[in-house]
């Protein structure tokens, strides 16, 4: 992929939202012809600006603006909520839209304000929900939960703290698991504190990694205690990266076993870090598959 020297350099922003990054682009002049290739390059950490992913903000006739989400291996997610709230602050701060609005993603339309330099979200309820989905990793033996906010999750509840393991290994197996393709799904780990607050780490796939938040997993996480009777709305969700997010929500109906998840609010931060230009630097002399797993003689970039 090589830069057009003859056009104008794309403008971008870097932002985060919970230790979750993103770069941030106006497309709505069609100005990233290749967003795979163009997330993949832009979004390798050292060799580039480095991010969790792309985020393009395009023009939408069903809401103020669509938001387009590539995962950092160029892979098109169908819903990111700490980058939609991103996305949110990055269109008020571009005067793309008020403080209140409606975003588009691949799963649907939802609603967002943004607050000084807090976004709340306002999401559809949970779906898919089951309360037990053991799967077998080898001799060990994991019971968790499956649910979808946006994108599929697996939540598993730990008994102790959880802030000095390891997750990935584990993470990425449970990911790859065969009962949980072809999708996969983000893994979460979590750890009840009391009533209102928890502890989550999240491996995320696309990603392939750990990530230091994970908004559709804190939701998720929050959404799995919630059903099990373990939180009350809201809950303080601390993440990898030490920012709390929070969740709040109804239980419908109050009692029985047929509850579901319902007005489900996500609030935390949507950081501004910087603004710059892509050059040819940016996006050229190297090759991000090769950066992310070497197997064989790196392209010419």
């Amino acid at each position: 992929m090589r830069a057009n020297r003859s056009a104008e350099p794309i403008e971008f922003a870097k932002m985060a939202g919970g230790g979750n990054d993103f770069i941030m682009v106006d497309n709505r002049d069609n100005r990233v012809k290749d967003p795979v290739q163009f997330c993949k390059r832009i979004c390798t950490r050292r060799l580039s600006a480095g991010a969790d992913g792309l985020i393009l903000i395009e023009n939408s006739a069903r809401a103020t603006f669509r938001m387009h989400y590539y995962n950092r291996d160029g892979s098109l997610g169908e819903f990111c909520a700490n980058g939609t709230r991103c996305a949110a602050r990055f269109a008020l701060l571009n005067v793309i839209s008020p403080r209140r609005m409606t975003i588009e993603t691949d799963s649907g339309v939802v609603s967002a304000e943004v607050t000084e330099k807090l976004v709340t979200l306002t999401l559809p309820p949970p779906q898919h929900f089951r309360a037990e989905r053991p799967l077998q990793l080898g001799d060990l033996a994991v019971v968790g939960s499956s649910i979808r906010v946006g994108v599929p999750h697996y939540v598993a509840f730990l008994s102790g703290p959880i802030w000095k393991h390891d997750i990935v290994p584990a993470g990425r197996r449970i990911r790859l698991h065969p009962d949980l393709q072809p999708e996969g799904a983000n893994v979460n780990f979590v750890v009840v504190r009391d009533r209102h607050s928890i502890d989550v780490r999240t491996f995320e796939r696309g990603v392939e990694d750990e990530t230091l938040s994970c908004g559709s997993g804190v939701v998720a996480s929050v959404a799995v205690s919630a059903l099990f009777g373990r939180t009350d709305s809201p809950v303080a969700v601390l993440t990898r990266s030490g920012i709390t997010l929070e969740v709040s929500f109804s239980l419908r109906p109050d009692g029985g076993t047929d509850r579901t998840v319902e007005d489900v609010r996500l609030t935390g931060d949507a950081r501004l870090i910087y603004r710059a230009s892509v050059t040819s630097e940016t996006i050229e002399g190297f090759d991000p598959d090769w950066a992310e797993n070497p197997t064989e003689m790196p392209r010419e970039p």
